[in-house]
C-alpha cells in the first residue's frame, strides 16, 4: 500500500498536494513547478491540484530569480507563481502537505489541527534515497549552484510521487465534468 492510499480527496480535484518551505520563494515553488509539469505529462493535471506556500512569508512575491532560471533550464515555468503563507484551510483542502525540511515540518505540525497531522510529510519521503538524504536544503543564502542541487533532489521525488498518484488514481475514472 502506498502512503497516498489513506488520504481523502480534495474537494475540487481528486487529490491535492501542497509543497511547503519557509519563504515560498525557492524550494516549494520549484517543487510545485516540477510536479505540475510531470503531472501534465502523465495526463493528471486536471485531476491533481498542486500549490505551494510558506510557513513564514509575505504574500505575492515572485519566485527567486535563481529558482526561476534553474527551473527554466529544465523546462519548468515558475513565472506565474506568487508566494503565500500556509493558511488553516490548507490542512483540509490538500491531501498531502509536503515540507521541504524538518524545520518546516515542525512548523506545519504547530499550525495544523492534530486530526490532520497524517497529511504532513517530507517531500523526499516520497522516494527513498540510497544516500539517506531526507531534506531539501534551503538554497536562498547559498551559491547559485545550490539551486541545481535542490532541483536535483526535487525531480526524482516528484517522479516517485507522480508514479504513486498514477497508481492511486488509475483505479478511478476521471470525472466526466473535467
Amino acid at each position: 500500500m502506498s502512503f497516498l492510499d489513506r488520504f481523502r480527496r480534495a474537494p475540487s480535484y481528486e487529490f491535492g498536494v501542497l509543497m511547503v518551505c519557509m519563504g515560498n520563494l525557492c524550494r516549494s515553488p520549484l517543487a510545485e513547478g516540477v510536479l505540475r509539469h510531470k503531472l501534465a505529462l502523465a495526463g493528471l493535471a486536471r485531476r491533481v491540484q498542486v500549490d505551494s506556500a510558506g510557513t513564514h512569508c509575505e504574500r505575492g512575491s515572485a519566485a527567486d530569480p535563481r529558482a526561476v532560471a534553474v527551473a527554466a533550464k529544465r523546462g519548468y515555468n515558475l513565472s506565474k507563481l506568487r508566494s503565500r503563507r500556509v493558511v488553516d484551510a490548507d490542512f483540509t483542502q490538500f491531501d498531502l502537505v509536503l515540507a521541504m525540511d524538518e524545520d518546516n515540518l515542525v512548523n506545519l505540525r504547530d499550525l495544523c489541527p492534530a486530526e490532520q497531522h497524517g497529511h504532513l510529510r517530507l517531500l523526499l519521503d516520497a522516494a527513498a534515497r540510497a544516500d539517506g538524504v531526507r531534506e531539501v536544503p534551503d538554497p536562498y543564502y547559498g551559491a547559485d549552484n545550490s539551486f541545481e542541487r535542490v532541483i536535483d533532489l526535487i525531480e526524482p521525488a516528484c517522479d516517485a510521487l507522480v508514479d504513486q498518484l498514477v497508481r492511486t488514481l488509475q483505479a478511478q475514472p476521471a470525472p466526466a465534468s473535467l
